[in-house]
């Protein structure tokens, strides 16, 4: 099996959105009150059990830190400004204003801030 921490890649840092991820509609029984109407589905990029999670507004500029092994999942939504993840063998994505992403516990390489940039994040521990 696996291991789900090893260090990972740039393909492993996944774009969150509408059709990216393994589509799921939750049961309407797990609803107490629904209008008629009502349709959804969530398109879910990463999951399992959690030992721990944190989330916030992070301001930060320009510069770049490196990780050996990503310390847990994060979701980042960049507000403003422009940031980049790229891993350890320099393939790289890169991130702006309105767009959201997920960095996978593990992930090997480094996190850049290529101007003053805000995003809302939440991180969870497995």
């Amino acid at each position: 099996m696996k291991d789900q921490h090893a260090p990972a890649g740039i393909d492993a840092v996944r774009v969150v959105s509408a059709g990216n991820g393994e589509r799921f509609v939750p049961p309407l029984s797990d609803y107490h009150v629904l209008s008629a109407e009502w349709t959804e589905a969530e398109f879910r990029v990463f999951g399992g059990a959690a030992t721990a999670f944190t989330g916030g507004y992070w301001t930060g500029e320009p510069g770049s830190v490196r990780f050996d092994s990503w310390p847990y999942d994060e979701i980042c939504f960049i507000i403003k400004g422009r940031v980049a993840v790229q891993d350890d063998s320099g393939r790289r994505k890169e991130f702006g204003p309105g767009e959201s992403f997920h960095i996978p516990q593990g992930f090997r390489g480094d996190w850049i801030t290529l101007e003053p940039s805000e995003k809302v994040f939440v991180a969870v521990s497995r």
